[in-house]
């Protein structure tokens, strides 16, 4: 752990300290970032007043509910920042529509300050966990094995809910690691479908995007192999694992895959296709179970780069995520359909959401690009990190809604925790970063509780947001007053730093103070290591070309391990 001076300096000589005493003064409740506890010591007493008033309009409704709390349907896509989706008056300037998902934001709320982390699973880690990606170790998009995932000490959302009388299912993109303690099945789902890996090897690296040439160096037919020695240097993505099945408390396995077979851009297409069917099915179980239900569903869709399979493009923009995004706005219509076909549709919340920005690597050829707010997937900038975010709750959440409060991915979790009768499973040996919104949802705009967000790049802390302004972080050793500054509603592309001495005489040693407190309260709950266990493990009919591919990673990783 660096030292705050190692990061930020000093500022007017303020030091900042913080008691083990605080820490044991939090014994039993939920253990809190600091400027959090700073916001709850100014509006705690308003807080516990709304809550009151919350908790009979919660008791209202399980009654007519018959005692149970609502379900839970949590719809993530991959890649769609904010908006590229449920916002017709940017149609013209996307050429494409998203009918199903506008009219569903028309019918909830919209959380117009949504933010997220930069890419996909430090996203879904801070969804599911409460908390910054990077307090648990795992704040990385894994590309290829590693024999690394999401701790089985991390308390999940679906362990939670589970915990409190829910069933829960996640079908679609997982991505949160490749060793057994890691698949949804061992973290709190009682059904899961789900690849093992991401689209970079279900989209990037099929066959029919090998040909069409997105990605170079991986096909060995396209090159000459005759001074290549090291046959392993090159992960082959055709004996990664693909798709898999499984249940809570038993084996998972590998589905529609067979020895020696090549992922195609029509195997892709097809996983998909079989999740949204997968995903109807699992609802139309649940809703006729006896229990809450808490469903995920991560479509692989839109993100897709081929253009051999568009027989015809059905938008003006053209671009291979565009037409899918058109797409997956099509399965979610059909989704939606079957929720109110279910009858379900007055006890069950719903969220529909993009996980970070736009893949500018692929800018313009894929159709998307960083329109409103500048930057994509990876940085820390607002356009990596704000999303389109609709929530809806019949009868409770007021409709066509927009609200700027600020939210943060994490808050579902402790949001929907609240809202499952699930609080008193949230741990209290660690830091929990959600904020529960309830009120916000409830009472609307200016009943938000959070007006900060901790922007990371992997390990490193970035950037901060507080209101409606944003510090970039100066590199170690920097003077917080010169840190480039920016007034989002003036500034939203932020690109035109303000006068450090206009801002950065009145903010710069605040936000110099937020980040001293972030880092320290770090010092009391240091961040942990990610899981770590034998590749693939438990998953019980691996394909022989994967058992090699499992063994050469084996004994590379091996070489570095002291024999003593």
């Amino acid at each position: 752990m660096r030292s705050l001076n190692q990061f930020l300096v000093p500022v007017c000589g303020v030091a900042l300290v913080l008691s083990t005493s605080v820490a044991r003064a939090q014994e039993g409740s939920i253990i809190r970032d600091a400027e959090y506890r700073i916001l709850e010591r100014q509006h705690g007493d308003r807080w516990a007043a709304e809550d009151k008033d919350i908790d009979v309009k919660l008791a209202e409704f399980r009654e007519k509910n018959g005692g149970k709390p609502p379900n839970i349907l949590y719809i993530l896509l991959d890649d769609v920042g904010f908006g590229e989706v449920g916002m017709p008056d940017l149609d013209v300037v996307r050429g494409y529509s998203t009918p199903n998902i506008t009219d569903f934001a028309d019918q909830g709320m919209s959380m117009m300050r949504m933010y997220t982390e930069p890419s996909c699973t430090p996203t879904r880690v801070a969804m599911l966990t409460g908390r910054h990606p990077v307090r648990t170790g795992f704040d990385e998009a894994k590309a290829v094995p590693e024999g690394e995932g999401l701790a089985d000490r991390e308390v999940t959302l679906a362990e939670v809910l589970s915990e409190n009388g829910y069933a829960t299912a996640h079908i679609g993109k997982w991505h949160m690691g490749d060793i057994e303690q890691s698949y949804a099945i061992n973290q709190g789902f009682d059904y899961a479908e789900h690849p093992i890996h991401q689209q970079a090897q279900l989209a990037l690296m099929n066959s029919t995007a090998l040909n069409e040439g997105h990605v170079d160096g991986v096909d060995l037919r396209l090159r000459s192999t005759d001074l290549m020695l090291d046959d392993t240097f090159r992960i082959d993505p055709y004996a990664m694992v693909y798709g898999t099945i499984g249940e809570k408390g038993g084996a998972i396995r590998e589905v529609h895959m067979e020895p020696g077979q090549k992922f195609s851009q029509d195997d892709y297409v097809a996983m998909g296709q079989r999740y949204k069917q997968s995903t109807l099915d699992q609802m139309e179980k649940l809703a006729k179970g006896d229990k809450p239900f808490f469903l995920q569903y991560w479509p692989l869709f839109p993100i897709s780069f081929t253009r051999t399979d568009i027989e015809q493009a059905q938008t003006l923009n053209g671009g291979p995520v565009a037409e899918a995004i058109v797409k997956v706005d099509g399965y979610i219509g059909e989704i939606l359909s079957r929720v109110e076909e279910l009858g379900i549709a007055d006890n069950t919340i719903i969220v529909i959401m993009g996980d970070n920005g736009p893949f500018m690597e692929f800018v313009d050829k894929s159709g998307q690009s960083d329109r409103i707010y500048r930057g994509g997937k990876t940085e820390h900038l607002e356009g990596g990190v704000r999303v389109s975010a609709f929530v809806r709750w019949p009868g409770m959440i007021e409709e066509g809604t927009r609200v700027k409060d600020i939210t943060h991915v994490s808050d579902l979790f402790s949001t929907f925790a609240r809202l499952g009768d699930g609080e008193a499973s949230i741990p209290r040996d660690r830091i929990i970063d959600g904020v529960d919104q309830t009120a916000l949802w409830l009472l609307g705009e200016t009943h938000g509780r959070r007006d900060y967000v901790f922007v990371y790049e992997g390990f490193v802390l970035r950037s901060l947001v507080k209101q409606q302004y944003k510090m970039h972080l100066p590199p170690p050793g920097g003077n917080p007053i010169l840190a480039a500054m920016y007034d989002l509603y003036k500034n939203p592309r932020e690109d035109r730093p303000q006068d450090s001495i206009r801002i950065g005489v009145g903010f710069g040693a605040n936000f110099s103070l937020m980040a001293q407190r972030h880092l320290a309260m770090k010092e009391l709950y240091p961040d942990m290591p990610p899981g770590h266990g034998p590749l693939y493990g438990g998953i019980e009919n691996l394909r022989p070309e994967t058992k090699e591919l499992v063994d050469n990673i084996l004994f590379a990783q091996g070489l570095t391990i002291n024999p003593d």
